[in-house]
């Protein structure tokens, strides 16, 4: 009886844990228009360490231009690509060659967006002024 109750428990668990942290639907671009301040990112959503960012995503009439990119103690910007919605997911081309980077969109209001990488990155950003 105990066996039973602990898996009853645990598939109980396990079922509400995958709705808490469910990807919002994208249907459109104009879901995540505007000017974001990625402010920092971290490994997985249950780790303490963040990684401070200090990049700009301007995603504006399809386009994604992304600025202030950190590399090696200097910083550099992005020139602008076409991004694009495929299978429900943001898809951020590859500078220069093909393929790209796919995000979920896991929450977005006014103020604030979270997206999730396909290596299950999660990426915090905050709505800037245009």
């Amino acid at each position: 009886m105990k066996k039973i109750s602990s898996a009853s428990i645990l598939l109980a668990m396990s079922v509400f844990s995958s709705t808490i942290f469910a990807d919002v639907e994208l249907n459109s671009k104009e879901q995540v228009e505007g000017n974001w301040k990625l402010q920092y990112t971290k490994s997985s959503l249950t780790t303490q360490q963040i990684i401070k960012r200090e990049d700009t995503w301007l995603m504006k009439d399809g386009n994604i231009t992304i600025s202030n990119i950190p590399h090696e103690g200097k910083h550099y910007d992005q020139p602008a690509l076409i991004y694009s919605i495929e299978n429900g997911k943001l898809k951020v081309p590859y500078l220069g060659r093909g393929g790209g980077d796919f995000f979920s969109l896991i929450a977005i209001d006014d103020k604030n967006m979270t997206l999730k990488g396909k290596f299950g990155e999660y990426y915090y950003f905050d709505k800037v002024a245009p």
